[in-house]
C-alpha cells in the first residue's frame, strides 16, 4: 500500500522532538508537526505522544522525499448517541434569580466602580500640573 494524499493510515511513532514526532507508515517515515497533533494547543509533544505509540495519521503533504502527517480531525469520536433524558425523574431544586434583583445589584456595583474610578482620577489630577 502506498501513501496517498488525504488518506488516513495507522503508523508508529519512531522519534519525538521539540517540534513534532516522526511517524513510520508502511516503511515510510514522515513528520507529524506539533501544530498537527491536536485541534487544541499543544505545549509539549510528550504530553500527547510517546515513542512506539500507534497513531492514526492523515497524509497532508508529499514533496519529493518529505512526507507530512496530521492527527487533526481524525481522533476517534466518542459516542454520537445523545444522552437520554429521564422524563419521570423530578428535576433537582433550581434556584431562579429575579431579574429586578440582578439588575439592582448590577447597578449598585457599577455605581461603586464608577465612584472609585472618579476618586482615583481626581487624586491623580490634584498632584503636579503643567503650567
Amino acid at each position: 500500500m502506498s501513501l496517498e494524499l488525504g488518506k488516513i493510515f495507522e503508523g508508529k511513532v519512531v522519534n519525538i522532538t521539540k517540534f513534532g514526532a516522526f511517524v513510520e507508515v508502511d516503511g515510510e517515515i514522515g513528520l507529524l508537526h506539533i501544530s498537527e497533533i491536536s485541534d487544541g494547543y499543544v505545549k509539549s509533544v510528550n504530553d500527547h505522544l510517546k515513542e512506539n505509540d500507534k497513531v492514526k495519521v492523515k497524509v497532508i503533504s508529499i514533496k519529493e522525499d518529505k512526507i507530512s502527517f496530521s492527527m487533526k480531525g481524525i481522533a476517534e469520536k466518542k459516542s454520537a448517541k445523545p444522552k437520554e433524558f429521564n422524563w419521570t425523574k423530578k428535576p433537582e431544586k433550581v434556584t431562579t434569580h429575579n431579574f429586578e434583583d440582578n439588575l439592582s445589584k448590577f447597578l449598585k456595583e457599577s455605581d461603586e466602580k464608577i465612584k472609585s474610578l472618579k476618586t482615583q482620577k481626581n487624586n491623580r489630577s490634584n498632584g503636579y500640573r503643567r503650567s
